[in-house]
């Protein structure tokens, strides 16, 4: 079984990843970590400042590929980052996509107005940013954003509204 884990800054994504790496003992791959090793080793002229649509063209191929691979030789793997393309499907034939399970976690308006400092508070816990701007402005178009695709694809979400609980 392949996790693909997916949402906004600041979601939970990392979170959910890392609980579920300890409930199950599947080894998770941080689209983020993939991210900065292509461009520190300097396999691409992109930075972390870089689109996020830039560097979902960089990185999909690559983490979709990997996702076939674990498919294909029986692994479990959590895959967690926010540089996952709304036509996710496409890159998978029905053979890969009945062992992967989609996640992706969105927070409602009203839910990031009333918690934002808490939002902001859990951004460390299981990294460390180096320099994070994240504003609450961003945060509600981000996922007002992904909630207009999420429906425009189809997508089934978590939509963050109450509490805020990981369940696995």
């Amino acid at each position: 079984m392949v996790i693909l884990i997916t949402g906004a800054s600041h979601s939970g994504k990392t979170l959910l990843a890392q609980r579920m790496l300890e409930k199950y003992n599947y080894p998770y791959l941080s689209i983020d970590h993939l991210k900065m090793g292509l461009i520190r080793s300097g396999f691409t002229d992109l930075t972390p400042l870089s689109t996020d649509e830039e560097l979902t063209s960089l990185l999909w191929p690559v983490v979709s590929e990997m996702i076939k691979t674990a498919i294909e030789n029986g692994q479990n793997l959590i895959v967690e980052g926010c540089y996952v393309p709304f036509d996710w499907k496409d890159s998978f034939g029905e053979e890969y996509l009945r062992h992967i399970d989609y996640r992706l976690l969105i927070m409602s308006e009203e839910y990031i107005r009333k918690h934002f400092d808490d939002i902001k508070g859990f951004e460390n816990v299981i990294e460390k940013r180096i320099c994070d701007d994240f504003c609450i402005e961003d945060a509600i178009c981000d996922n007002k954003k992904l909630l207009a695709n999420a429906e425009k694809y189809r997508l089934p979400y978590t939509l963050i509204d109450g509490k805020f609980e990981i369940k696995i």
